[in-house]
């Protein structure tokens, strides 16, 4: 296994950022630089400024922040929906959306899970995308995942391979929102919530190429009801993909960070022995 330092070090340097390049490793604000309602933020720096796109607000279905310096002086854009018009497939309730830019065509593409109009306690994957960083963002008209009857889809994550240059996309299968009790679902471990990956089509990343991959699935014992917002990287030092991800329920003590390191990015995936965060 390898030393937190490096971990720590790996972690801070890209998540919970989306991005189409290596970055480096960042400092550590003291205090909250978005003190108002911003969850679930995703990260994308274009020409020197950072963009910063979260879970909606009840007012914009994606809302967007802006900031030059990453640790201080965010601005959030009142007035700026990245996502303004909803694809008939989802009722709205959007969720921790993702965005890439493609190396291919420079185009931006923005994932998000919101809420299936088919059934409206589970979520889906849908995309969207720009010729711009800040929209509007065109969705495409139906959902990337829905697999209802797994539970849906959430929590997109997309990932550009420096090894051999493919793009993913990671994602949780949202098994524990099928039930089973508990504050998350899931309570009786009846439920299966996988880590999934498949290969996108480099041109749009709106379309996958290959059937998904599940390259981790939750262990009752340490994980709780589930495991979700996974987070990949690959450290071309250690030659190892780390694959970051939250087990437990969120609004419990035992939520946290943990992570598992691979060879293929396929896997197999092995995970530590105790939690990162």
């Amino acid at each position: 296994m390898y030393s937190l330092h490096f971990l720590l070090a790996l972690f801070l340097s890209f998540s919970p950022l989306s991005f189409s390049s290596p970055l480096s490793k960042r400092t550590i604000s003291s205090h909250p630089v978005i003190a108002s309602n911003f969850p679930d933020p995703a990260f994308l720096e274009v020409d020197k400024t950072f963009y910063a796109f979260s879970t909606t607000n009840g007012k914009q279905n994606i809302p967007i922040a802006t900031s030059e310096s990453f640790t201080s002086n965010w601005s959030i854009l009142k007035n700026r929906d990245a996502l303004p018009k909803l694809p008939k497939w989802t009722t709205g309730n959007i969720w921790a959306p993702a965005i890439i830019r493609l190396p291919t065509t420079g185009l931006f593409t923005l994932y998000f899970s919101g809420t299936s109009e088919t059934d409206k306690s589970k979520h889906c994957i849908g995309a969207a995308t720009s010729r711009t960083i800040l929209g509007p963002y065109t969705p495409s008209p139906d959902p990337l995942i829905c697999d209802l009857a797994a539970g849906g889809a959430i929590d997109a994550s997309p990932f550009l391979d420096p090894k051999s240059g493919t793009l993913y996309l990671i994602w949780k299968t949202d098994g524990n929102s099928l039930g089973g009790g508990g504050p998350c679902g899931n309570a009786d471990s009846s439920h299966s919530t996988p880590l999934q990956i498949a290969p996108l089509n480099p041109l749009t990343g709106t379309s996958f190429l290959a059937n998904a991959t599940t390259i981790l699935d939750r262990d009752p014992k340490y994980d709780g009801p589930l495991i979700e917002a996974p987070s990949l990287g690959y450290d071309q030092g250690e030659g190892v993909y780390v694959l970051f991800f939250s087990s437990n329920c969120y609004n419990t003590e035992f939520y946290d960070v943990s992570y598992a390191v691979a060879k293929d990015v396929l896997g197999p995936y092995e995970k530590a022995k105790v939690p990162l965060l």
